[in-house]
């Protein structure tokens, strides 16, 4: 699986003005069973790249192919998760799961059966009849990702995830979502305001500039899994990536 993104930008119209432009000549590669995190500013245009990379939003210009066939469209190749957790309030945690599996309409293997083998991926089975109000924030956000994995996608794409949950529970859903990763090989496209976050998770930094966004520079995080992060060399790596983008060429101001 080869994600490639070529000479994105998006601009968004202002009647009366000129359009605002968000993203600019995006271009990059994303390998299979990668773990690649994008960081910049706010308002630098990566939820809006990644929703197109999803196929929820349109490219102004450039395009998006996986495996050479061009994204321009939601694909069930690929699966988003928010910030906010979109679960539904009226659907159990097990019926939350099921959802797209039953937009699927799969025959060949019941979807509670499938989502049952996903909230025991995520730690959840226990919890499978019970309702979203009833979870923690963390905990709704597992469901959120045993949703995503059950339709089988190829790429997980990830929207700041973790960015409204404390401290201590998203450290501990960072190391939980490695080891889904490691059990089942997806490629993940990983957005983050923190470079600890990013530094600790991925394979490859994707650094944006502020808006209009470029790629700055992509940084290889060459350290051994899993990652301490006390240890001189995850200081050394998180202190280049702070100085990268300090650069008035990177700046996240």
């Amino acid at each position: 699986m080869t994600l490639e993104i070529r000479d994105i930008s998006r601009k968004f119209p202002v009647p009366g003005q000129e359009p605002i432009e968000a993203l600019s000549g995006i271009t990059l590669t994303v390998n299979d069973k990668e773990f690649l995190s994008i960081l910049g500013p706010s308002g630098c245009g990566k939820t809006t790249l990644l929703r197109i990379i999803g196929g929820l939003d349109s490219a102004s210009s450039g395009s998006i192919t996986l495996n050479g066939a061009s994204i321009t469209r939601r694909s069930s190749r690929m699966a988003m998760i928010f910030q906010e957790y979109s679960l539904y309030p009226w659907r159990t945690v097990l019926e939350n799961v099921t959802f797209g599996l039953e937009i699927q309409n799969m025959e060949n293997r019941p979807a509670k059966d499938l989502g049952m083998e996903y909230l025991h991926l995520v730690g959840l089975a226990e919890f499978a009849e019970r309702y979203p109000y009833e979870l923690s924030g963390g905990m709704r956000q597992r469901v959120a990702v045993a949703r995503a994995m059950a339709i089988d996608p190829e790429i997980l794409l990830m929207d700041e995830p973790f960015g409204a949950l404390d401290a201590q529970t998203r450290n501990l859903l960072q190391k939980e979502l490695l080891d889904i990763w490691h059990k089942t090989k997806k490629t993940i496209i990983f957005v983050t305001h923190s470079v600890d976050e990013a530094v600790y998770l991925a394979d490859r930094l994707v650094v944006l500039t502020s808006r209009p966004g470029r790629v700055c520079e992509i940084i290889p995080i060459d350290l051994g899994r899993p990652r301490d992060r006390t240890s001189a060399d995850f200081a050394l790596v998180r202190r280049k990536v702070l100085d990268l983008i300090a650069q008035p060429k990177c700046s996240l101001q």
